[in-house]
Parts: C-alpha cells; structure tokens; sequence
C-alpha cells in the first residue's frame, strides 16, 4: 500500500531523514520504534507533505511525493499528529466536522460510527476539546483523523502522557481498526506495546533504518530488548 523510498528531511542544514525506506502492506499494522531524535515524527510528516524532504513515496502504486496535504488526505492517508492538537475552543461535534472536510455528505453517518468505537465522546459531545483529558483528546484527534474515512491511518505516539489503564483501551482499539480494514502505521516510544500489536517494525537510529523484521521477532531479540524495551 505504501512504499517510501530514500526518503531524507532536511531542517535548515540539520538532516534529521537520512534516506529510509519501508513499506507498509495493505492489512497490517506497521510500526516505526527509536529513540527520541531518530526522525520517526519528520518520517509521517514527510509522507503527508508537511516538511520539505527529497526522495519518493507511493501510495496504491500512486507517485504522491509532490501532492499537496488536502490532496494525499482526498488520497486515503490520515495523520494523527503527535500531542493530539485538537481544535481546543471548538466541541467533539465540530472537531469531527473538520475531519470530515473531504468527506462532508456522510458526516452524519461517519459521526456515529465514531460514537460506536469510542461510546466515552457521546455524551460529551457538545464540550469543547480544550476542557477534555488527555485520553479523551488522544480519542478525539483518531475519530477525526477516521472521518476521512482513511485507508491508511498514521497514529505519532499515541500514547503519549496517557495512563496505563487508556494506554490498553487505546491500542485495543487500534487493532479493532485493524480488523475493520484500516491499515496503520504507528510511530510509537512504548516500543513493547507498538510491537505486541504489529505485524512489522523498523528500528530508527539517527534518521536511518537500522533494523527491520516481523514485530515477534523483534520482540524476541536480545539487542532490541536491552536498548528499546527495558532489558
């Protein structure tokens, strides 16, 4: 579904891409895993065009590398950015509507749907995003990104500032999504949980692929359990 080839990002003469390449299969969840600074974030950003970056990225066998943000969205790609980024003064109602700006005659249709994956936004969907908590936001900012009605959804940590009690409710729902046919890739610091629910991983170190494998293989690997998943 998605090939990304010598991909490299540049932020001013700092390289924080330096010529990854993976792909990601229709089906499958995906996952980028590396520490802080190894250019996970500048790679999905890359991939919607929202950073300057060289290199070619496939979509459906589809050249999209110079395709402008609105258009790779109209395409089937979805990006739930790092830190939520809710629209803070607007509701659960409004946010979904902004979600749905290419897809605006099923809104309604889309809206329940995502009431029926996350049943916590109903009754709260007149409140504006900016007084929800962290996990409540966190599932906002994926229905939002779902009203698309995305082929590829692109979570950035998710988990991020979450307790572990939403942490588990999140990723089971990430592979609920899974399981309807969405397919993900997910840039994830809580390595072990991201790999427990990915079909294939790649290991970032410096803005490079340093490894790749199926995730249980991974999981399975002494260097990667001692450098990314606390020994």
């Amino acid at each position: 579904m998605l090939k990304v080839r010598d991909l490299e990002v540049y932020y001013g003469l700092i390289k924080a891409v330096k010529g990854v390449s993976f792909d990601v299969k229709a089906g499958q969840i995906v996952s980028l895993i590396g520490s802080n600074g190894a250019g996970k974030t500048s790679t999905l950003q890359s991939i919607v065009n929202d950073v300057k970056k060289k290199g070619e990225i496939h979509f459906n066998k589809m050249n999209i590398s110079k395709h402008k943000t609105h258009k790779i969205i109209q395409e089937g790609i979805s990006l739930v950015p790092e830190g939520r980024r809710v629209f803070q003064n607007l509701t659960i109602e409004e946010n979904l509507r902004m979600g749905a700006f290419n897809n605006d005659e099923l809104y309604e249709e889309y809206q329940e749907k995502m009431f029926k994956i996350f049943p916590r936004l109903i009754d709260k969907r007149g409140q504006l995003g900016g007084t929800m908590s962290g996990g409540e936001q966190q599932m906002l900012a994926i229905a939002r990104a779902l009203m698309s009605s995305p082929k590829l959804l692109m979570l950035d940590e998710p988990s991020l500032g979450l307790a572990p009690k939403i942490i588990g409710e999140l990723f089971q729902t990430i592979t609920k999504l899974q399981e309807e046919g969405i397919t993900i890739l997910l840039v994830e610091q809580n390595a072990f949980a991201a790999l427990e629910i990915s079909d294939y991983a790649y290991v970032l170190e410096n803005g490079a692929v340093a490894l790749e494998d199926e995730a249980k293989n991974l999981i399975d690997s002494d260097e990667i359990r001692k450098k990314y998943l606390g020994g």
